[in-house]
């Protein structure tokens, strides 16, 4: 029975260990990682490019192997150092590693992972609550559920950012958006749509969008 118990509580005490401390110089090397895993990521985040307009195939494949690379990048540091919040990369480097996790659609039970690990650390103030709403929208819009804060967007035939497959309690929304530091939801969706008019302006005048249909 002591053997027992002897044997349940360095199993305890192990389970309960810390992830590796991260050194001054692993934390710059890992900030500078993470950069550029940012700017290969941004890179291919929009649309086709150079050669990739006549090849969109191998632009999506591209990207594909990309996102790859970069979440076992991450899911790494993860094993290694748990969750990289402010202490341990800055607010910066946190902000690229949500990002990395925000783009890795091909991973759900990954990104359902580190959102687990990101309410926590959220509520000690170690993450952006706002980079937490936009991975939680992330995950539900992936599965064409409504969202809960509207984060992410689609747009109709006048060119107007709307809420991708809607908004479960639309009433509460801007409430929940405030507690989580986003603006209010129509001052977001105009200035998606905006940004949508002018990447889409030669397109959207041709149907007689001349303008921005904002949300009033």
């Amino acid at each position: 029975m002591r053997n027992l118990i002897f044997i349940f509580s360095i199993i305890l005490v192990s389970s309960c260990v810390s992830k590796k401390k991260i050194s001054e110089s692993e934390k710059e090397n890992i900030k500078k990682e993470l950069s550029e895993m940012i700017e290969i990521d941004q890179k291919y985040a929009g649309i086709p490019f150079g050669s990739y307009i006549t090849n969109t195939e191998k632009f999506f494949t591209d990207r594909d192997s990309i996102n790859k690379v970069n979440k076992e990048k991450i899911d790494n540091y993860i094993k290694k150092y748990g969750f990289l919040g402010f202490d341990k990369v800055g607010e910066e480097g946190s902000n690229h590693f949500w990002l990395i996790v925000q783009h890795s659609d091909n991973f759900p039970d990954f990104q359902k992972k580190v959102l687990k690990m990101m309410k926590k650390e959220v509520d000690k103030n170690n993450a952006h609550k706002s980079n937490y709403a936009y991975l939680f929208d992330r995950i539900r819009a992936n599965k064409k559920q409504k969202q809960y804060f509207g984060t992410q967007c689609s747009y109709n035939k006048l060119g107007q950012a709307t809420p991708k497959y809607g908004l479960e309690d639309s009433i509460n929304v801007d409430e929940r958006r405030k507690k989580y530091e986003l603006e209010p939801l129509k001052k977001y969706l105009n200035e998606r749509t905006k940004a949508h008019f002018e990447m889409n302006k030669t397109v959207l005048i041709s149907q007689g969008i001349k303008e921005p249909q904002l949300y009033q």
